[in-house]
C-alpha cells in the first residue's frame, strides 16, 4: 500500500444471526467494512471463527477497529489480556443487537467515540460516551482535528486532570479549533495551550500543538542510501528551528516516487510521500531561490526540492529553507498559512497487490488477501470475480472485464497504480499459477510505459485450484506433482505434449488445467493416452468441479475412464501417479493419496541392530 495515512474500516464481529443481520445494514453506510460471525451461528459472513476470543484479540493485535454486537463485558473479558499502549491502541465499540446503544470501550480518541456516534446515527439509538473532556468541554485535547499535532501527549493526563479540578486555560498562538470548544479560557491562566511552527518544550501545565503547514522538498540521486536523506532532512529542520511536527508531507519529482530514500524519510517524520509531475514543478521555477539548468537538462524542471515544496505548499506559500545539499539529496522547505491536507498534494506513489481469491468460498480467503481488498481504492477483475466480493467492494471503484481480457484488465490495473491509486488486481485461485501476476511482471519487463515499473507491487498468494481439489480429495499431491494446462491458446500443442510426456516418464502426479472448452475436446483424451502408457489403466483420477461454490462436486475415476464428456472448464483434473492409492471411507466414499514413502522408512533395514 502506499504510504498514504487510511482511515481503517471497522470489522463488524457478531455472534448471533440477529447481529449479523444488523452488521449486515450497516455495511452499506460504512464502504469497507467486514463482517466476521460466529460459525456456529451466524451462516454468512465474510469470515467466519471458531473461537471468539482468540479471533478478538487477532484483530485487535492487527490494529483493526472492532464493532462488537455482543454485550460490553464479552469484548472486555476477550481484549483485556491483549491491552498494553493506549495510544497505539485501535478502537473497540460495544453495538446492542437492536442498535439501541453503542458504547466505546477502547480508543474514544482513536475513532471510536466517532465510530459510536456514527453507529448510533444511523441505527437511532444512543452513543454512550464517557470521556470527560468530551463531555464536560466538547473536545478531546489529546487527539486535535486533522492538520493539527500533539507534541507532547505524555503531558496531556495531569494537564486534563488539572482542566477537570476547575483551572483555566490561556492561548498562546493561533488555535481556531479551540474557539468552538467550552474550555473556559482566561489570560491569566495556569495552564497554556501553545501552537507553532517553532520546537517547544512541553510540561504537565502546557500542551503543544503544530499546525502541520510545513511542506518538506527532497531530491536525490538513485540510490541514495535512506539514513544520508532523514540526516539531511533533519539538518534542514533543527538548523532553521522548525518542528517536525509542523510536517505535512515528504515531496518530490513523479520520477522518484519509487525512491527508497524518500519514502524512508516521510516513514521517520510519519507523514506521507507525495509526488509532483515535472511540468508541475517548473511552472514554480519564478518563485525558486536556486533555478539549476543542469537539473533541467536532466529531468525537465530547474528544482526538485524547492519546486516540490513550493508546489505542495501552494500559492500563498514562502520558502522558508532554500535547497540545502548533502553528498548525493538536496533538501527545502516551503510553509503554508494553513495546514495542509496531504491527500490533496499531488499524488501518492500507488500500489498494486495482485489477490488471489482462491476457489471462491470466503473461508478459503487468506487474511492478507482481505486486508489487500480493504485497503484498494480501485478493484479490477474479471466480472464474476468481483461479483463474489460481495460487501467487500462497496465504495470502490469497480473495473470489471470480460472473460479473455487479461491484458487490457492488467494494463488498467498498471495504469490506475500509476496514477497513484490503491489498486488491487482479482484473480482466483492463486494469482501466481495460470492468473494475472506473471502478466503483470510481463508488461512492466516490455517497458511499453516506465511509469509501470513505479508503484508499490505485491502478490498475495491464495489457495490454488489443485489444493482445493487435493484437499477435497484427501492427499494426491502427497508426494511429487506438476501442473500442465491442456489450453494452446498461448502455449503450442506440440510443447504441451512434451511436457506430458515428461511428466509420464518422471510419473509425477499430474494437475491438468484448462481440460476442456467448447472448441477444444481432443487434448485431454491425448493427454490421457500419454499419461496412460507410463501408469496403471485404474490409476486414480479426481475431477474436482466448481470448488468452493454452489454446485461443488468431486469425483474418482479411474484413468482409462477419463473422457472429455465428464469434464467442463470449471473442472481441475488430478491424474494420480503409479503410485497413488485409494482409501474406502466409512461412509462408502473414497479417499485418494499418493505415499511418500513413509513406510518403508519405518521398516528396520536387514541386519541393522533393531532387526537383530
Amino acid at each position: 500500500m502506499s504510504a498514504e495515512t487510511r482511515s481503517e474500516s471497522p470489522v463488524f464481529v457478531a455472534l448471533t444471526a440477529e447481529g449479523a443481520a444488523l452488521a449486515r445494514r450497516l455495511q452499506h453506510d460504512l464502504p469497507g467494512a467486514a463482517l466476521h460471525g460466529l460459525a456456529r451461528r451466524v451462516a454468512e459472513a465474510d469470515t467466519l471463527f471458531d473461537d471468539t476470543g482468540e479471533h478478538l484479540r487477532a484483530l485487535f493485535a492487527a490494529g483493526r477497529p472492532i464493532v462488537g454486537l455482543c454485550a460490553a463485558g464479552v469484548l472486555v473479558r476477550a481484549l483485556a489480556p491483549a491491552l498494553g499502549d493506549k495510544r497505539a491502541e485501535p478502537a473497540v465499540v460495544a453495538l446492542a443487537e437492536d442498535g439501541s446503544a453503542a458504547v466505546p470501550l477502547l480508543g474514544g480518541h482513536r475513532g471510536a467515540n466517532a465510530l459510536a456516534r456514527r453507529l448510533a446515527a444511523l441505527t437511532g439509538g444512543s452513543a454512550a460516551l464517557t470521556t470527560a473532556g468530551d463531555l464536560r468541554f466538547g473536545v478531546a485535547l489529546d487527539a486535535p482535528p486533522p492538520g493539527w499535532r500533539l507534541a507532547n501527549p505524555e503531558d496531556h493526563k495531569a494537564f486534563a486532570a488539572a482542566l477537570l479540578a476547575g483551572a483555566a486555560v490561556r492561548l498562546d498562538g493561533d488555535l481556531p479549533w479551540i474557539a468552538a470548544s467550552d474550555l473556559p479560557l482566561a489570560d491569566d491562566a495556569p495552564l497554556v495551550l501553545r501552537a507553532g511552527v517553532v520546537p517547544r518544550t512541553g510540561a504537565p501545565g502546557a500542551l503543544i500543538y503544530h499546525p502541520q503547514v510545513l511542506a518538506l522538498g527532497l531530491g536525490c540521486e538513485r540510490g541514495t542510501a535512506p539514513e544520508e536523506a532523514i540526516a539531511l532532512a533533519e539538518r534542514c529542520l533543527t538548523e532553521n528551528d522548525l518542528a517536525p511536527g509542523a510536517l505535512a508531507a515528504v515531496v518530490s519529482l513523479d520520477l522518484k516516487s519509487d525512491e527508497p530514500a524518500i519514502h524512508a524519510a516521510a516513514a521517520h517524520f510519519g507523514v506521507p510521500a507525495r509526488f509532483f509531475p515535472a511540468a508541475t514543478l517548473e511552472a514554480e521555477a519564478p518563485r525558486l531561490a536556486n533555478p539549476s539548468e543542469a537539473v533541467f537538462r536532466e529531468v525537465g524542471c530547474h528544482g526538485v526540492a524547492e519546486g516540490a515544496a513550493l508546489a505542495a505548499a501552494g500559492p500563498e506559500a514562502a520558502l522558508v529553507v532554500p535547497k540545502t545539499k548533502s553528498a548525493r539529496a538536496t533538501c527545502a522547505v516551503a510553509q503554508a498559512p494553513a495546514p495542509l491536507e496531504p491527500a490533496a498534494l499531488g499524488r501518492a506513489r500507488g500500489s498494486l497487490a495482485v489477490v488471489g481469491l482462491g476457489p471462491g468460498d470466503p473461508m478459503w480467503r487468506a487474511p492478507e488477501a482481505e486486508t489487500a481488498l480493504r485497503q484498494a481504492s480501485d478493484l479490477v477483475g474479471y466480472r464474476l470475480y468481483l461479483d463474489l466480493l460481495g460487501p467487500l467492494a462497496a465504495g470502490k471503484a469497480c473495473h470489471a472485464y470480460a472473460l479473455g481480457d487479461e491484458e487490457a484488465r492488467v494494463r488498467a490495473a498498471l495504469e490506475l497504480a500509476a496514477q497513484g491509486r490503491d489498486v488491487a488486481l482479482v484473480c482466483s485461485g492463486d494469482p501466481g499459477i495460470y492468473a494475472m501476476a506473471a502478466l503483470v511482471f510481463e508488461l512492466i519487463e516490455r517497458a511499453e510505459e516506465p511509469a509501470w515499473a513505479r508503484p508499490a507491487i505485491t502478490v498475495v498468494p491464495g489457495i490454488s485450484a489443485l489444493q482445493a481439489a487435493a484437499a477435497r480429495a484427501g492427499a494426491p499431491l502427497g508426494h511429487d506433482f506438476c501442473a500442465i494446462s491442456l489450453s494452446d491458446l498461448l502455449t503450442p500443442w506440440p510443447v504441451i505434449e512434451r511436457r506430458l510426456r515428461a511428466a509420464a516418464e518422471g510419473d509425477f502426479v499430474v494437475a491438468l488445467y484448462n481440460p476442456v472448452s467448447r472448441r477444444r475436446r481432443d487434448q485431454l483424451a491425448a493427454a490421457a493416452r500419454i499419461l496412460g502408457g507410463r501408469r496403471p489403466a485404474a490409476t486414480p483420477v479426481v475431477l474436482a468441479r466448481n470448488l468452493g461454490r454452489d454446485g461443488e462436486s468431486v469425483e474418482i475415476v479411474r484413468l482409462d475412464a477419463l473422457t472429455p464428456d465428464l469434464v467442463d472448464m470449471l473442472t481441475v483434473v488430478l491424474v494420480g501417479a503409479s503410485e497413488t492409492r485409494i482409501v474406502p471411507r466409512g461412509d462408502g466414499g473414497r479417499w485418494v493419496y499418493t505415499p511418500r514413502g513413509y513406510a518403508a522408512k519405518a521398516k528396520p533395514a536387514r541386519g541393522s541392530e533393531d532387526a537383530a
